[in-house]
């Protein structure tokens, strides 16, 4: 198969664009090669601190007071900061730096964290005095005990929300100077330290003398569960200030000095482009988000728990492709959108495709693999101690309902960036309405008849509609995608995917009755094999329909890798 991108991705004979290109999407291949690596990792162990906190509470109230708890910060985190990153702040800073230098960067960056901080201190000090307000608006239907539980750990995490926006801001410097290899890893820190602190600290208090003698691997936590779930809080902490101190080295610390001008121009460019994305996540923050959890609520103990374990799996191949690529390609399309050439304008689509095929190509295999392989993978994951068989069927039946919509979920995101790298966040913010109005009306309709499952049938129309809306916007705005060979991506990867689920699903039960077990190494033994065995029959498939883009992205990265 052929390592070189197929002629019609570039729209355009001329060799020295051809050349540009090719230029262009290696770096971007290396760079989503080192973002995507930060994801494995990260969602590694972020698995395993999940499989932490299940086998050590299952699915209980004590978990859903955890995780309320966690996303009342990190929701407000996404309100305010967290869509300045993609939205705002990579652009802008992108700009400043070829415009005006890196001078006037860490001067608009020093601006930006003191205004960050001071805002975020006062804000926090809000929750602290109004915490148990907060847990009943977000989770009205939960019990006496879970919101008092939730209110004391929503004390604790609070603080986060600091270190958390100074880490975006760090972040998106980063990010708009082209150096993606510490932010990459973040997320690899946040959730060692989560696990790390868990382990350490679990022993010292399993041997408190009032709770010795107990049969259980851990007794304390069966005996005093607020203490335990304290302190997968505290790691949680500490693990919001490990991320951001981790930036720190990738920066010109030294010049960054205390500012308060907070009237500079730059901050206004981020406040109008900022606008609409805010107006989204608004509507993320406080609508979806207490909908989502008020109606899991309403299903009984660990409905909660049940749609935050299957999205913890979903954002894995969500994280490994579509977010990996998007963040890669942002600072070169937001570069030649604003050159407003003829010839920027077709490396903007050339670019952009690049990233749409490998999306596709990448995000329909391995949708398909964790749709075949959701039971083994939950059972090896969280079916230990207080998670039983029956939460694994009702988590794999809530994650295959998500991954209908992961697909249109992973291009969406590239189609929305594009938006952004043009200057326009307006027209996302208002698909993102009608996608709003979608998911909310496919989750009352279904609610009384399939209950949990509702949420990610919802979710799914909803990244459906999204998708959809900004494709055709974009395609008409850009008159047209150029030559890009989408179609003919997406039909040769939708036919090996289906290749591969046939075979999965004629051998899957014989090789669980072969290898298949209750130890955890049998476990690991059929997901491993089996995830090799269908991957490889994929790639086989891939081969012989000369899908180039999985060849070509081996190969940059094997040459990025290499020297």
């Amino acid at each position: 198969m052929t390592t070189e991108l197929p002629p019609t991705t570039v729209d355009g004979d001329d060799s020295a664009q051809d050349a540009d290109h090719q230029r262009t999407v290696a770096q971007v291949a290396g760079a989503s090669g080192i973002l995507a690596l930060g994801n494995i990792c990260s969602r590694i162990l972020g698995l395993t601190r999940e499989t932490v906190l299940t086998y050590l509470f299952g699915a209980s109230g004590a978990v859903d007071a955890f995780q309320v708890a966690i996303i009342v910060p990190k929701a407000i985190y996404d309100l305010l900061i967290g869509g300045h990153i993609n939205g705002a702040i990579v652009p802008v800073l992108s700009e400043i730096i070829t415009l005006r230098g890196r001078d006037e960067l860490w001067r608009v960056v020093s601006i930006l964290l003191s205004l960050v901080t001071v805002a975020l201190a006062l804000l926090v000090l809000v929750i602290e005095v109004f915490a148990p307000q907060i847990v009943m608006a977000v989770a009205s239907g939960a019990d006496a005990s879970t919101a008092r539980l939730a209110t004391e750990m929503l004390r604790m995490t609070a603080p986060a929300l600091i270190f958390m926006s100074l880490f975006a801001v760090f972040s998106g410097t980063l990010f708009a100077l082209r150096s993606f290899t510490l932010p990459a890893f973040a997320g690899v820190v946040f959730n060692a330290c989560t696990v790390l602190i868990t382990l350490a600290l679990a022993p010292a208090l399993a041997l408190q003398p009032h709770l010795q003698g107990s049969v259980t691997a851990y007794p304390f936590l069966l005996a005093r569960p607020d203490d335990g779930i304290m302190v997968v809080t505290l790691g949680w902490l500490v693990g919001a200030i490990a991320q951001m101190l981790l930036q720190l080295p990738g920066l010109e610390f030294g010049r960054l000095r205390l500012s308060v001008n907070w009237r500079h121009p730059a901050l206004l460019s981020i406040a109008l482009l900022y606008t609409p994305v805010m107006f989204s996540l608004v509507m993320d923050t406080l609508v979806i988000r207490p909908f989502s959890y008020n109606l899991a609520n309403q299903t009984g103990a660990g409905g909660i728990a049940y749609m935050n374990w299957a999205t913890t799996l979903i954002q894995f191949p969500q994280g490994l492709v579509a977010t990996a690529i998007s963040i890669a390609i942002l600072p070169t399309i937001a570069r030649q959108a604003a050159q407003m050439t003829a010839e920027a304008r077709r490396a903007f689509k050339n670019t952009l495709g690049l990233g749409l095929r490998l999306t596709i190509s990448l995000i329909l295999p391995a949708a398909t693999g964790l749709f075949l392989l959701a039971v083994p993978i939950i059972g090896l994951l969280f079916e230990h101690g207080a998670f039983v068989a029956a939460d694994t069927e009702i988590t794999a039946n809530a994650l295959r309902l998500y991954l209908i919509g992961l697909p249109f979920a992973a291009i969406d995101l590239l189609l929305v960036y594009a938006f952004y790298a043009r200057k326009d966040t307006l027209t996302p913010a208002l698909i993102g309405v009608v996608s709003l109005v979608c998911y909310l009306g496919v989750a009352l309709v279904t609610f009384e008849r399939y209950g949990i499952y509702s949420l990610m049938i919802a979710d799914s129309v909803k990244h459906l509609a999204h998708a959809a809306i900004s494709a055709v916007l974009l395609w008409r705005r850009l008159d047209g995608f150029g030559s890009q060979g989408l179609l003919t991506t997406l039909a040769k990867t939708l036919l090996a995917s289906v290749i591969m689920a046939g075979v999965a699903l004629m051998t899957l039960p014989q090789l669980s009755d072969w290898i298949g077990g209750t130890s955890v190494f049998r476990e690991a033994l059929l997901v491993i094999v089996a995830a090799s065995l269908y991957g490889g029959i994929f790639l086989l498939m891939a081969r012989l329909l000369r899908i180039a883009e999985l060849a070509w992205l081996l190969t940059q990265l094997q040459r990025r890798v290499l020297g």
